[in-house]
């Protein structure tokens, strides 16, 4: 579905990601894991289109979608969902996930309801200002907003940033339901342990560069991962 070949990514003469190699095979959820700084949302933001890698290939199925517009890559079927939600503050639910399907892939009214089931409270509050929700009902529409686009891959970037435990674990069980309607996932996230529980695989980043790879029970198992990332 989705493979990294060689990609480096700079911010001037910063060299953020050095030479990557992934994969996310289809219908998949693989996770990327690491430090603060390691280069993990810098390698979203390089799929995604809106940094420009300068070395490397994406390859969405057979096309290679490095360097093209964000825009062009949501047309093919790629969409993030970045880090802070960032979703319009000043416009209602509605009209934010109207935003979402500027596209026009697929039909927009099957498209949201199947938002509205995945989150009820979206339904309920279409009329509100997007600014007046709670962290965790932002985080809902964020990825209801995404999911407007009908993507074939979905990337998240720390959707369970500064939500209480009890709205992280409802998100993570949205990811699954999301991965099991038949959207890749890519999954970048802090907490290790709550991501490779949920993965089929994942990765290690360090410093822009992947040193370790596996199954999620792999790197579950694995004792630099418990260390590192699982404290312990």
């Amino acid at each position: 579905m989705l493979s990294i070949e060689s990609i480096h990514t700079s911010y001037g003469p910063i060299s953020a990601i050095k030479g990557i190699d992934m994969e996310v095979r289809e219908g998949e959820i693989v996770s990327l894991i690491g430090n603060n700084g390691a280069g993990k949302s810098t390698c979203l933001m390089t799929i995604s289109g809106i940094l420009k890698p300068s070395q490397g290939s994406i390859f969405l199925g057979k096309n290679n979608i490095a360097g093209l517009s964000p825009h062009s890559i949501v047309a093919q079927g790629v969409c993030q969902v970045p880090e802070g939600r960032r979703i319009f503050p000043r416009l209602t639910v509605i009209e934010n996930l109207e935003m979402g399907a500027f596209l026009g892939r697929g039909d927009f009214g099957t498209t949201l309801h199947r938002v509205f089931k995945l989150f009820p409270i979206l339904e309920e509050r279409r009329k509100q200002y997007g600014g007046t929700l709670s962290g965790g009902e932002q985080q809902m529409l964020a990825i209801g907003r995404a999911l407007m686009a009908n993507p074939d891959v979905l990337l998240l970037d720390e959707p369970s940033l500064g939500l209480a435990p009890i709205m992280v674990s409802k998100i993570f069980r949205t990811i699954q339901e999301i991965n099991s309607e038949g959207v890749t996932v890519l999954l970048v996230e802090q907490n290790a342990r709550a991501a490779l529980k949920l993965s089929h695989r994942g990765y290690v980043l360090e410093n822009g560069v992947i040193t370790l790879s596996g199954s999620g029970k792999d790197l579950l198992d694995s004792e630099e991962v418990r260390q590192a990332y699982l404290g312990e």
